[in-house]
């Protein structure tokens, strides 16, 4: 396979997985352990620039990855599938479905980013602009966007995780993408079932901005805010971000 990704599962539920700036294939928390393996086939892919394919070259488009989701169904065997995006994978899922809806089973956003992108102020983006390079940008974007409520040893971890599974090239390069994203008119009319997941005590990708971007922009999309999760819901609240994502995806 060209895209080797982590599968957990052998159910007849088919799902791919696409994660946030500062993620990457193994980076999902508790959500894999506590997948139904009877029930559904989950496959968590690393970006380009992330993880195992820090070498691989690309523009770091949306549409760079909305190829590389189709190759991985291909190479996979899937003809059709759901989608689990979180933060700027929530608009990349939401690209994959623009090119082909006749392929998409289901759509789950996790704090994720709308297709009509995240406009930056001036001070955001020299905190977000900055964390290509400067670890402490990552730690105090990880800090706000999770409500600063959390134990100094995780913002460590996470950070430090981020520095290791992604290359600076990525997080600059998909900066640019997600924040600038502008195909909200091309999203397909819905006819599967569509849900933004948002955190309680997440300031940025909150469930007033869900309201304002996902569920004005695809109609019939359902809204889930977990009162225990910021940005984060897989580290935060898995067992609440679980029963959001089963209650979406179809039964096969």
């Amino acid at each position: 396979m060209t895209i080797s990704p982590t599968l957990v599962g052998h159910g007849p539920t088919k799902v791919i997985a696409v994660h946030g700036w500062f993620g990457g294939a193994d980076g999902w928390g508790l959500l894999p352990d506590l997948v139904d393996t009877e029930a559904f086939t989950f496959a968590f892919l690393d970006l380009r620039g992330y993880g195992a394919r820090q070498g691989e070259a690309t523009d770091f488009s949306l549409d760079d990855v909305a190829d590389d989701v189709f190759t991985l169904a291909d190479e996979l065997g899937w003809d059709s599938f759901a989608l689990v995006g979180h933060s700027m994978g929530g608009a990349m899922v939401l690209r994959a479905w623009s090119r082909h809806p006749e392929r998409i089973t289901a759509i789950v956003g996790i704090s994720p980013v709308p297709a009509s992108g995240v406009p930056l102020d001036a001070d955001g983006q020299a905190l977000f602009g900055g964390a290509a390079q400067e670890p402490g940008n990552r730690r105090a974007i990880i800090d706000f966007t999770t409500g600063n409520r959390h134990p100094g040893s995780w913002l460590d971890a996470m950070t430090a995780y981020s520095q290791e599974h992604s290359t600076p090239e990525a997080v600059a390069g998909y900066l640019a993408s997600w924040t600038g994203a502008d195909f909200a008119d091309e999203l397909p009319a819905p006819s599967i079932p569509v849900r933004a997941v948002a955190g309680a005590h997440d300031p940025a990708l909150g469930e007033e901005t869900m309201r304002a971007t996902w569920l004005e922009q695809i109609p019939g999309c359902e809204l889930t805010v977990l009162p225990d999760a910021g940005h984060y819901a897989m580290f935060e609240s898995p067992l609440g971000l679980l029963a959001a994502i089963e209650a979406t995806l179809p039964a096969a």
